[in-house]
């Protein structure tokens, strides 16, 4: 096979590199022939012209260049009872590949996505203890070098990665306002990534990027609007509105875990008081559970808590659904409950479809679900609520790294319209 050229078609429609690129007119059939096939399949030259209206032979020329750069393959012949049986092409699977990092706050989970949307190598480094510290900024990037070398993938054919950051993040500039975003360092995140990792980086909101993972290949997938929840250690919001992800103004729309809700004086992380999160996550429920146990409750993560070792959202969530514990159970349906009566508040509001649970704490389950439907319903009006659908996410614990995979290919070949 020839030699993959990108030169051409990794420019095409990649804005955020060079928005001020100027197109050649071969070009742009290239890319709207090479985006028709990724999103609808295999086909012949005739399909090509009818969907995308070009001629036959222009389709054949641009066809014959993409196979020469390696982005086209042959993929056999259509039976015909005349003459020769016409050709069927396909995008190479093996032309280029993408990188989805999802940073979670006890794991690290990385993809490798190829062109056809693939996940073809992805790794879970669970020796992980998120810190806003240049060592772990450090330390995700060294990983995703490993990842890459370990999936056997060139990294010459890697074209961009996605890494999904927590809090307010600016995905059109690169600018992470939550998250590593040191004093010392005046360029945006996103090129500080690239200059480390050694690629094109892109990074994004993590709920953000989880609701895109559930709306191409999970559990949001055909709604038109819907919200995602982030039931994790903190609480994220990702909005569905006519089939596509909401932003608002700056890309910080979403932060549902910061709406001051309570009067508790316990201060968020965010620097405020009386958040969302400070009674409704998985950070929230770790803090009851330790202050239970200290004042006499038993557990089965007793244990660990007198010996000081971490415990993470999904020890509790496993404390609960494999073991039965009573206090584990009692305190994730507590927040499934209050969860429930805050997202009732939204459904008024949006009057969605769907909602969608995910987050290490959707994996509580009934536990969980159970309690934020009952609030859903007694909270909501009754027209807002009758036909919502309130469903678990399709993977709770890889839909971040999903996303953040569809994300970086959508950003280089988006949809055709």
């Amino acid at each position: 096979m020839p030699e993959t050229n990108h030169t051409q078609i990794t420019m095409l429609n990649f804005n955020r590199l060079n928005p001020n690129t100027p197109l050649a007119e071969a070009d742009i059939i290239k890319d709207t022939i090479l985006r028709h096939c990724i999103y609808n399949g295999n086909q012949m030259i005739p399909q090509m012209a009818t969907a995308l209206g070009y001629s036959v032979p222009t389709i054949a020329k641009y066809v014959g260049e993409l196979l020469n750069e390696g982005y086209f393959i042959e993929c056999g012949k259509m039976d015909s009872h005349r003459g020769r049986k016409p050709i069927i092409y396909g995008v190479n699977p093996s032309a280029c590949y993408f990188i989805g990092v999802d940073i979670a706050r006890f794991a690290l989970n990385i993809g490798v996505m190829n062109i056809v949307g693939e996940i073809v190598y992805e790794s879970t480094i669970k020796e992980f203890n998120f810190e806003n510290t240049p060592a772990t900024l450090d330390k995700v990037c060294q990983s995703v070098r490993e990842v890459i070398s370990q999936s056997g993938v060139e990294i010459s054919k890697v074209l961009l990665a996605n890494i999904n950051i927590s809090g307010r993040v600016n995905s059109d500039t690169g600018e992470s306002y939550s998250v590593f975003n040191f004093e010392e360092n005046d360029e945006p995140l996103a090129s500080i990534l690239s200059e480390k990792i050694g690629l094109q980086v892109r990074i994004e909101n993590d709920s953000r990027a989880m609701t895109f993972g559930e709306l191409s290949m999970g559990s949001a997938r055909g709604y038109r609007n819907a919200l995602f929840i982030n039931a994790s250690w903190g609480i994220g919001l990702g909005i569905i509105v006519g089939g596509g992800l909401y932003y608002g103004r700056h890309g910080y729309s979403g932060e549902i875990g910061h709406m001051n809700v309570y009067n508790n004086e316990i201060m968020c992380h965010c620097g405020k008081k009386g958040c969302l999160e400070t009674e409704v996550s998985g950070f929230a429920i770790h803090r009851k559970l330790l202050d239970r146990i200290r004042q006499g409750q038993t557990s089965i993560l007793s244990s660990l808590v007198a010996s000081g070792q971490p415990i993470s959202t999904l020890d509790i969530v496993r404390a609960a659904t494999r073991n039965e514990d009573p206090l584990c159970i009692e305190l994730i349906e507590q927040t499934g409950a209050e969860l429930g009566r805050q997202l009732a508040n939204l459904i008024n509001i949006f009057n969605p479809e769907a909602v969608v649970v995910g987050g290490v704490l959707a994996l509580a389950d009934d536990y969980f679900i159970t309690p934020i439907r009952s609030s859903i319903r007694k909270y909501s009006l009754k027209l807002m609520c009758k036909d919502v659908e309130v469903v678990v996410s399709a993977n709770p614990l890889k839909a971040g790294m999903i996303g953040a995979c569809m994300i970086a290919r959508q950003s280089f070949f988006p949809q055709n319209k």
